[in-house]
Formats: structure tokens, C-alpha cells, sequence
């Protein structure tokens, strides 16, 4: 049958894909757990530390049904992101490159200007000075610096980020232990089960209904991280991608030489055995790291902030709401607490600017070396990424720019738009790519649809209003 068996990967714009059964599943899964758990890391910045928690001292926990709706979206997403990877060991955004040659750099470019502006490492740099005083932009300078000196020394780069993650989410978990104990009240508890369910309320006055959407969109992850998910499952070896050599440091690793597209399996009875026990095991691994850390961590956080600042007036849905918070878990709770509450933060906040950096860089040098640079090594145009984006922020920080609006438009909008596209993208891809027994259907293909809808009409919204304000020059 394998040999009857023609591909059904197009390759109307890279090579064709090689036949290759699908490796069997590992017999100790637990080994390989650790994608889901990176991409939550990445994933638990300033939407889990600020706006989560900002919702919630502004109208309480009604509104944390939002946050379950927005992860469930997600899984579902990463899942049929991961499905094309486990059945190619291609990623996802090679894949769309064979539907239109040009897909994998719209989205790297977007994911670049996204993240061009290197906020997600003064939120770390500032969360700093709440300890020791000093400048957050020299501060973000040299946090700048290790990441990029982490991520191009490391071995195995994967692995480097995964322990870093691993070390984040164990402070984390410190951190909502201590909440639990000495901060969080029983009228929280309460009140999070009633959010759930008989107080779940839509829309939430005040707030806006924009910033209620794109809380709910952008819960766990959002944008061009839910695409490195393919890159990190293949990176862990995950189905055909354990014949994909990881990416390495130029200088400390060793380059494996191997072509840049992928290999499909026959759907023979064995292959398809083994697929269904990978394929059971991502969803598993996936919704026991990815979804239930992100759901875990915006509910403590959100509670957390219900117990010390609901009701304070003047709070800020910016940096300056932890600083806030943290002085009033001095105040009630005890000075240890709010420094220990400010240098989780801070680690936590530098560990997903460390996963930022790493997922552009990566995305971009898969891309490239995929589609425009067959001969280059991705690990060198890695490299050579993540020290641009390095020197485009420590120049940006020296100079003291302001972020220009039009930037700040730009990143608002483009992760709902990669959302919107890349959800049609998924759709097409995993019915027409793959042989009919691993083809998306039934009620995934249902979430899929669901996705383009939601992501579509945040698009609308969030366009309109950025060119509302930057019509009235707000």
C-alpha cells in the first residue's frame, strides 16, 4: 500500500515531500512533555500579570468565563497547528507557504512589527526598579543582552528555553501557592465560581468592549506564538518531526545537514495506529500544560487582584497597576510578600521576553531557510535574527523614543488579523493537504470556523478604533 501511495502535500511551490513511516510514539510520554508548557510560559506576560487582573479590580470576576472561552479557542488552534507538524514534520507556516509562496513572510513580518518595539522587556526592567530603584531602559538594555547571549550560546536552543520556562512556571506556581494562603479571600472564591457560571456577564461596563475581546482572544497566547507551536513540537520530536534536526547554536552545537521541507506517511494500518496515539497524546499534553496553566494562572492572578484592589480608584491597565498591587500586599498582607509578588513578576516577565525573541527569531529563520534561502543554515540565520532584534531595541531604548502611534496601531491589530487569516489558512490546509483520515472534521472543524468568525469580527474592532484614535490623535 505504501508504495501505491501518492503524497497529498502540494508542492506546487517547494519540493515535494519524501515518504516515510511515522516514527512510533515514545513508551514513557512524560519524557516529552514540555511544548504545552513552553508555549503557556511564553504565553503568561502582561495579559495573565496586568489586564486579567485589571478586569478583575475593575468589575470583578464577572467576566473570567472570558478568559476558559479564550484558551478552549486557542487549543483548538494549536492542535490543528500541531496536526499539519505531526503528519510532516513540516511547520505550519512551510505548509501555508505551499498553498501561496509568499504566506510564511506576511506572517513574519507581521510578528516582527508586533514585537519591533521591545515593551515586553521594559515591563521586566520596571517591575525591577519597583525593588531596586535605578533606569528601566538600561535595566531592559542588559536584559536584552542575556537573552540574546541565552539563546545563541545554548546547545540545543529549544531545551534552553523549555528550563527557563520550567523555572518560571515553578516561581509562578510559588507565588500563587503564598497568594492562596495569606491573600486571596473566601469572597473570591466565590465569586470565581459565580463568574463561571450565574454571574458570567457580557458586555462588562466600564470597560471597553474592544478590550473585552481582546482579552478573551489573546488569553494563554495570540498572534505569532500559537504558529511556533509547530516549530517546538518539532524541535521536541514530536511524530514526523523527530526526523527534523533541532535547531542549535552556530557556536556551541552541532548543525545536522537536512532539507528544509518534510516526509508524509502512508495511512497503512500500522502508520495510522501510531498516529492515533500521537495524535491522542498532543491533544493531552496540550490541554493538560498549555490550557490548564494559562486557565489556572489568569483565574489566581484575577482573584488576587479582587482580594487587595477591587474597588481602588485610579488603577491603570499598564505596568503601573503591579507596582500598585504589590504595595497593597505589603499593606495587607506583609512587606515579604509584596517584594517576593514583584520579583516573580519581574522573572516571570523576563522568562516570556526571553520566549518573544526566541518565536520571531524563529519563525523568520524557518521561513527564510525554508522558502528563499534553501542552502542558508537556519541556525545562523536564527542567530543573526535575535541580535538584530537585540540592537533594534537597545537602540530604541537609548534614543528614549516614544512608541509611535502608528507602531502601537500596527501591533494592535496585526495579531488579530493573523488570527482571522491563519484560521482560514488551518482550515484549508489540513483538508487539503492530508490523506482523509487525518483530515480536520467534525466539531474541530466547527472550532475552526468559530475562530475565523470571532478572530474576523476582532479584526473589525480593533481596526476601526485604532483609526478612530488616530484620526482624533488620541
Amino acid at each position: 500500500m505504501s508504495a501505491h501511495f501518492t503524497p497529498t502535500v502540494p508542492a506546487r511551490h517547494l519540493p515535494p515531500v519524501t515518504l516515510r513511516d511515522l516514527p512510533e510514539p515514545p513508551s514513557s510520554t512524560w519524557r516529552i512533555i514540555g511544548p504545552g508548557l513552553v508555549g503557556a510560559g511564553v504565553g503568561l506576560a502582561s495579559g495573565e500579570f496586568i489586564l486579567w487582573p485589571y478586569i478583575a479590580s475593575q468589575v470583578g470576576l464577572i467576566f473570567i468565563w472570558g478568559a476558559a472561552i479564550g484558551i478552549l479557542t486557542q487549543w483548538f488552534l494549536n492542535m490543528e497547528i500541531e496536526r499539519y507538524t505531526l503528519a510532516t514534520g513540516e511547520t505550519a507556516l512551510t505548509g501555508f507557504s505551499r498553498l501561496w509562496r509568499h504566506w510564511g513572510i506576511v506572517f513574519v513580518l507581521m510578528t516582527l512589527l508586533s514585537n519591533l518595539w521591545p515593551g515586553w522587556v521594559t515591563t521586566s526592567a520596571t517591575m525591577v526598579t519597583y525593588l531596586t530603584g535605578g533606569t528601566p531602559r538600561y535595566i531592559a538594555i542588559g536584559m536584552l543582552v542575556v537573552i540574546a547571549l541565552g539563546l545563541t550560546l545554548a546547545p540545543v536552543i529549544y531545551t534552553a528555553l523549555e528550563r527557563v520556562i520550567f523555572v518560571k512556571i515553578a516561581l509562578v506556581l510559588i507565588l500563587v501557592i503564598g497568594a492562596i494562603v495569606f491573600a486571596i479571600t473566601s469572597e473570591a472564591w466565590v465569586n470565581l465560581a459565580r463568574g463561571l457560571t450565574v454571574d458570567a456577564s457580557f458586555p462588562a461596563p466600564p470597560l471597553e468592549l474592544a478590550l473585552l475581546m481582546g482579552a478573551i482572544a489573546y488569553a494563554g497566547a495570540g498572534g505569532g506564538q500559537n504558529l511556533c507551536q509547530s516549530n517546538w513540537i518539532r524541535d521536541k520530536g514530536f511524530g514526523m518531526g523527530l526526523y527534523v534536526p533541532r535547531l542549535v547554536s552556530p557556536i556551541t552545537g552541532r548543525e545536522e545537514a537536512a532539507p528544509s521541507t518534510g516526509f508524509q506517511f502512508a495511512p497503512t494500518k500500522e502508520n495510522l495506529a501510531r498516529w492515533r496515539q500521537w495524535w491522542r497524546f498532543a491533544n493531552i499534553e496540550q490541554g493538560a500544560t498549555f490550557a490548564a496553566v494559562s486557565f489556572i494562572t489568569i483565574a489566581l492572578m484575577s482573584m488576587l487582584a479582587y482580594s487587595t484592589v477591587f474597588g481602588r480608584e485610579g488603577l491603570a491597565n499598564s505596568i503601573g497597576f503591579l507596582q500598585v498591587e504589590g504595595q497593597v500586599l505589603q499593606d495587607v498582607v506583609a512587606p515579604w510578600f509584596g517584594v517576593l509578588f514583584w520579583v516573580i513578576g519581574a522573572l516571570a516577565l523576563f522568562a516570556s521576553a526571553m520566549g518573544i525573541v526566541d518565536y520571531t527569531s524563529r519563525l523568520a529563520a524557518d521561513v527564510i531557510k525554508t522558502v528563499y534561502a534553501r542552502g542558508a543554515s537556519e541556525s545562523k540565520l536564527y542567530s543573526i535574527i535575535v541580535w538584530a532584534m537585540t540592537a533594534v531595541g537597545v537602540t530604541i531604548l537609548l534614543l528614549g523614543f516614544d512608541q509611535p502611534l502608528i507602531l502601537l496601531v500596527m501591533s494592535a491589530s496585526f495579531a488579530a488579523v493573523m488570527m482571522f487569516v491563519y484560521s482560514i489558512l488551518l482550515i484549508v490546509l489540513n483538508r487539503r493537504a492530508l490523506p482523509g483520515p487525518l483530515k480536520v472534521r467534525s466539531y474541530r472543524l466547527g472550532a475552526l470556523v468559530w475562530s475565523v468568525a470571532f478572530f474576523g469580527t476582532l479584526t473589525v474592532m480593533v481596526l476601526i478604533q485604532q483609526v478612530q484614535k488616530l484620526v482624533s490623535g488620541g
